[in-house]
C-alpha cells in the first residue's frame, strides 16, 4: 500500500514536471531539437539514414527492435536534457548538485554507445584485438545497453523531477 501510494505520487509528480516543460515553448523547442539531432545521429550510426548520393531511409525487419528503441532514447534525451535547461534557467540553485549532470551525462553515454556498433571496423582497425572484442560485445548485446540506457534516461528523468518538485515545497518553521 505505500509502496503504491508512493509511485503514485512520483508519477504525479513526473506529470507536473513534464507538463510545465511543455506548456514552454523554449523548451519544447529544445526537446524536440535535441531529439531529433539524436535521433539522426542514431539512424546514421545504424546505418538506416543515408545523406549520400541521396536521402535514403531504409528499414529492414531485422532492425525493427533496435529502432524503435533508438527513438524511445532520442525522445527521452531530449527531454531529460530540456528539464535539466529548465532546472538551471528558472530555480536559482546556490548549488546545483553534480548527480543532475551525471545521471544526464551516463544516459547520454549509454544510449550512444549502445548505438555505436555499426562503425566497428574502426574499432577494429584503431584498437585491433581489443577493438574486436569491443566491437562483438556491442554488436551482440546492443538491445539489453539499449534497455538500460533508457532505464537510466528514466532514473534520470525521475530524480530531476523529484528536485524540481522538492525545491518548490515550502518548509513551515514555526
Amino acid at each position: 500500500m505505500i509502496v503504491a501510494n508512493s509511485l503514485r505520487t512520483s508519477i504525479a509528480s513526473m506529470k507536473m514536471t513534464t507538463s510545465m516543460l511543455l506548456n514552454n515553448r523554449v523548451h519544447v523547442a529544445i526537446m524536440v531539437g535535441i531529439a531529433v539531432a539524436f535521433w539522426i545521429a542514431f539512424n546514421v550510426l545504424d546505418q538506416l539514414l543515408f545523406f549520400f548520393p541521396f536521402l535514403d531511409f531504409y528499414l529492414p525487419s531485422d532492425a525493427l527492435p533496435t529502432f524503435v528503441l533508438s527513438n524511445v532514447t532520442s525522445v527521452l534525451m531530449g527531454l531529460v536534457l530540456s528539464m535539466n535547461v529548465y532546472i538551471l534557467r528558472n530555480l536559482k540553485f546556490k548549488k546545483i548538485s553534480a548527480s543532475m549532470f551525471s545521471g544526464t551525462s551516463l544516459g547520454m553515454i549509454s544510449g550512444a554507445c549502445a548505438s555505436c556498433t555499426s562503425p566497428s571496423f574502426l574499432l577494429v582497425s584503431t584498437f585491433g584485438v581489443a577493438g574486436t572484442v569491443a566491437s562483438n560485445f556491442l554488436s551482440n548485446f546492443q538491445i539489453p545497453l539499449r534497455l538500460i540506457s533508457i532505464g537510466l534516461l528514466v532514473w534520470t528523468l525521475y530524480s530531476s523531477s523529484r528536485k524540481l518538485t522538492a525545491s518548490c515545497i515550502i518548509s513551515n518553521k514555526d
